[in-house]
């Protein structure tokens, strides 16, 4: 079951749960940057701050992908933010199924917190505009793939 995410570190599986999602209809480079934006919080706070993104009360910092992105008020130690919603709705069902796997285990969820999330590129769905002229324009549908480690504080 290890071998199956980026994270393969020795921990103790008691204290640790993880969940994953594949092909999510998001966008990579979104779900890049809300996971840098909320990895290492404990599981309450990350999960209003997902929740605040999607009512649009909080921006996500752009770090990486930020070319032509607009300053955002309110966030601190960087200007350029957007506010994906699609990918963070995603994100925290996700996040969500996470601390169930933990509760299902029987750890304590208030004591949780993001150990890793990492977000890869999946497969490409391909599709097609029709243009004038009997032309067409690839128009294709990127796919994510969503890994949440949570381990239990001491």
């Amino acid at each position: 079951m290890a071998n199956k995410y980026a994270y393969n570190e020795d921990v103790d599986e008691a204290k640790t749960a993880r969940a994953m999602a594949k092909s999510l209809k998001i966008s990579p480079k979104h779900s890049v940057e809300i996971c840098s934006a909320i990895r290492g919080m404990e599981v309450g706070k990350a999960k209003a701050y997902l929740a605040d993104v999607i009512d649009m009360k909080k921006s996500v910092p752009f770090k990486r992908h930020n070319k032509k992105v607009g300053h955002r008020k309110g966030q601190e130690g960087w200007a350029a933010g957007r506010y994906p919603v699609k990918a963070a709705e995603q994100i925290l069902k996700v996040l969500e199924n996470a601390e169930a796997n933990a509760e299902y285990k029987g750890m304590d969820t208030e004591k949780l917190f993001i150990e890793h999330i990492s977000s890869h590129r999946g497969v490409v769905i391909p599709g097609y505009i029709p243009r004038a002229f009997g032309r067409m324009t690839p128009f294709n549908t990127p796919t994510t793939h969503i890994q949440i480690v949570l381990q239990e504080a001491n």
